[in-house]
């Protein structure tokens, strides 16, 4: 189930005041990450079509990170990321948060979110910024995504 705006709109304040992030970027990355799915799936696939990961909710947490959290309790089960979307956004709050920090505040940084730290990703990363802010604008506007 998806969970209801007001639920939603909590998620993304309370993520953003925690990581100090603009909920509303927040909001964008969801919407471009997974078009605001709680119940989004994606496989990441080498060129002969394996497997190499995937990608889960709201924010599309990849599953290398499912260790770390389960680690660190954040996580009962990887099922967590799909069941419960607040958690989800916390966690990819979290993430980019992280990445902020690394690699400073800026738009290929915020880029990395998606297409990583690797010095050959720097167009994938621009690519996937400029629909972040593309979407940010629209909810800057009032338009809902």
């Amino acid at each position: 189930m998806l969970t209801s705006m007001p639920a939603q709109a909590f998620c993304f304040d309370e993520a953003g005041a925690r990581y100090k992030v603009d909920p509303l970027l927040i909001r964008a990355i969801t919407y471009v990450e997974s078009r605001n799915n709680p119940k989004a799936m994606n496989f990441n696939r080498n060129k002969a079509g394996g497997i190499l990961s995937s990608d889960s909710g709201l924010m599309q947490i990849n599953s290398t990170q499912i260790p770390g959290l389960l680690k660190m309790g954040v996580l009962e089960n990887e099922k967590d990321l799909l069941t419960n979307p607040c958690l989800n956004v916390h966690i990819g709050t979290w993430i980019l948060a992280k990445h902020l920090q690394q690699c400073g505040v800026n738009w290929e940084c915020l880029g990395s979110y998606n297409a990583g730290f690797a010095k050959n990703n720097t167009a994938r990363r621009m690519i996937y910024a400029r629909k972040v802010y593309t979407a940010y604008l629209k909810l800057l506007d009032g338009v809902a995504l």
